[in-house]
């Protein structure tokens, strides 16, 4: 769980002066990567970072990835990595 502890800026600073849309596009390059491999945990926590909130990341993912591709994200995980994944995507 420490994946989604404190965290050490991850860009932060310079994603905060984008605007929607570029954040928009730059998460959907996440998805394209977790598409090839990058781990959902990665997937979720860098769109939180660049998106600034939780809930603002959660907007991002569901505009990209469909509710079937979600729900087999989450259903991959288990225990506690499982729970939070499921609070960015479903």
């Amino acid at each position: 769980m420490a994946l989604f502890g404190s965290h050490h800026d991850l860009g932060a600073s310079m994603f905060k002066d984008w605007n929607e849309e570029q954040q928009r596009e730059e998460i959907g390059k996440l998805v394209e990567g977790y598409r090839n491999g990058v781990p959902v945990g990665i997937l979720c926590k860098m769109a939180e970072t660049i998106a600034g909130s939780q809930d603002k990341a959660k907007e991002h993912l569901a505009y990209f990835m469909p509710a079937e591709e979600r729900q087999e994200a989450v259903e991959k995980e288990n225990g506690g990595l499982r729970t939070l994944i499921e609070s960015y995507l479903l």
